[in-house]
């Protein structure tokens, strides 16, 4: 065996693992996607009443400064990004809303949350301008 053949063969076999978690990976999404609604993991702002309020954990996905300039009350400050690592300070049961400005960073924060089996997370559509404009109850 020629020594390119040894390094392409020990870099075969030390791939294999990385290609069989991106295959399980791509895997997860796909059953995720297949059995998910269009309303699995959002809420809509008029959908939060008083008793919705008072009943869910609220995470703001924005950058602290955004946090410092206004948010729900009561809400928490974790940046979209780190909400995979830091996915143990959310509840794992019980409603936990996640909302940025509009809901495009909070969702994708939300899709990993839920891909990492946090179904009791969502995503506050329109953000937190749409709960500003429309929410059904701000205290």
């Amino acid at each position: 065996m020629s020594k390119r053949a040894a390094v392409l063969g020990l870099l075969a076999v030390m791939a294999s693992p990385v290609a069989a978690q991106e295959a399980a990976v791509a895997e997860a999404v796909q059953g995720y996607m297949d059995f998910a609604t269009y309303e699995q993991g959002i809420i809509l702002p008029q959908q939060i009443d008083a008793d919705v309020f008072a009943a869910a954990v609220f995470v703001d996905t924005r950058d602290a400064a955004q946090f410092a300039q206004g948010h729900i009350a009561g809400a928490v400050n974790i940046e979209w990004r780190e909400v995979p690592a830091r996915l143990g300070e959310l509840p794992e049961a019980g409603m936990v809303i996640l909302y940025c400005n509009t809901g495009t960073l909070s969702a994708q924060a939300t899709f990993a949350a839920r891909l990492l089996g946090r179904e009791n997370v969502l995503v506050l559509q329109s953000g937190y301008r749409g709960w500003q404009d429309t929410a059904a109850y701000k205290p």
